[in-house]
């Protein structure tokens, strides 16, 4: 059922539903890059609080775009993006065999910026008119790990 759906994705609106749908009408392989998605999921309630993995992942060039969203504020700010992230930054390098992780994130997004930063993401660059929301444009700022820099950053930390 669209409720079964909407809760197994973690989806609290029509409009979640009718994206996600769209996204899979569209297909979620292109010729040359895929998406891997992994949901959150609070291990008390089983509630879907959100997802982390990576789009624009480019297979030849060994390199994702990280993506990541928490779906209710009453679940942000307690740590556990920061959770997420950290694993899936270990299993893009150490399952992917991924070379390079991107972030592309809005200039205005804080808790955003502060969780990349976290990570030792480095600023590339800036993109501007970068994407559209709600029919506003956006820009964005670059970021990137490489691998040889987290696992030196892990070895340090050891």
């Amino acid at each position: 059922s669209e409720e079964e759906v909407k809760r197994h994705l973690g989806l609290s609106t029509e409009n979640e539903l009718i994206k996600e749908r769209e996204k899979s009408k569209g297909g979620y392989t292109t010729y040359d890059r895929s998406i891997l998605q992994f949901k959150l999921i609070l291990k008390d309630t089983e509630e879907v609080i959100g997802s982390c993995g990576f789009h624009n992942w480019y297979f030849a060039h060994r390199k994702a775009e990280l993506g990541y969203a928490i779906s209710k504020e009453e679940h942000k700010m307690k740590g556990y993006m920061s959770e997420a992230v950290n694993e899936i930054i270990e299993y893009g390098f150490a399952s992917m065999n991924l070379n390079r992780i991107e972030a592309c994130v809005g200039p205005d997004n804080l808790a955003s910026l502060s969780l990349i930063k976290k990570f030792g993401f480095v600023k590339e660059g800036y993109l501007r008119q970068h994407y559209i929301s709600d029919g506003h444009i956006y820009d964005s700022v670059v970021f990137s790990l490489l691998k040889e820099e987290y696992r030196g950053k892990r070895n340090n930390n050891q």
